[in-house]
């Protein structure tokens, strides 16, 4: 009896062939949105990083109390 489990190696391959045919056009438009995103991603995290918003203001530079 043949079960149904994890696939093997030329199984892979059959199933990355179906999917470049099936959406081959739309990889490098998906690609390239990926890496906008991670480059977005990054450019954020180094913003905030530079900003020091973690730690609280200091005596003098705190905003009057109303």
């Amino acid at each position: 009896m043949i079960g149904f489990g994890i696939p093997n190696g030329w199984e892979w391959i059959i199933i990355l062939v179906v999917i470049l045919l099936l959406f081959g056009h739309r990889l490098p438009t998906m690609a390239r949105s990926l890496g906008s995103g991670i480059t977005e991603f990054k450019k954020g995290l180094k913003d905030g990083a530079g900003k020091g918003d973690d730690k609280p203001p200091a005596d003098g530079d705190a905003p009057p109390k109303a």
